[in-house]
């Protein structure tokens, strides 16, 4: 069964950190395009970041990363994680992970496999 599972979710004081897993089972990351997205209470789905194919090209959506979360993948441990540094109350949602980067608008429409996420509150 293709699955992708998100963990490491919680709850972290504003400047804190996180690192969020996004474990595959059913077939390899490797070659996959990988994305994570977040739903904040209220709001659209939006995408935060994509990393993509053999060669682990990485994306970010700037304007809700700002340089401040990273993805990563382990190959052998068929997981892609994503580093989130400087947490801010407005980084609260539920984070998913898919397989499909945010920058495929078409791709992310069709999508229909959404997981359960794991949730992240940013609170003092």
């Amino acid at each position: 069964q293709v699955q992708l599972v998100e963990s490491g979710g919680g709850l972290v004081q504003p400047g804190g950190s996180l690192r969020l897993s996004c474990a595959a089972s059913g077939f390899s990351l490797e070659n996959a395009d990988i994305g994570w997205f977040r739903q904040a209470p209220g709001k659209e789905r939006e995408g935060v970041s994509c990393i993509s194919g053999p060669d682990a090209i990485r994306s970010y959506v700037d304007s809700v990363v700002k340089g401040r979360f990273t993805i990563s993948r382990e190959n052998f441990e068929n997981t892609v994680y994503l580093q989130m540094n400087s947490l801010k109350p407005e980084d609260t949602a539920v984070y998913y992970c898919a397989e499909v980067c945010p920058g495929d608008y078409y791709a992310v429409s069709e999508y229909q496999w959404w997981g359960r996420g794991t949730q992240v509150t940013v609170s003092s």
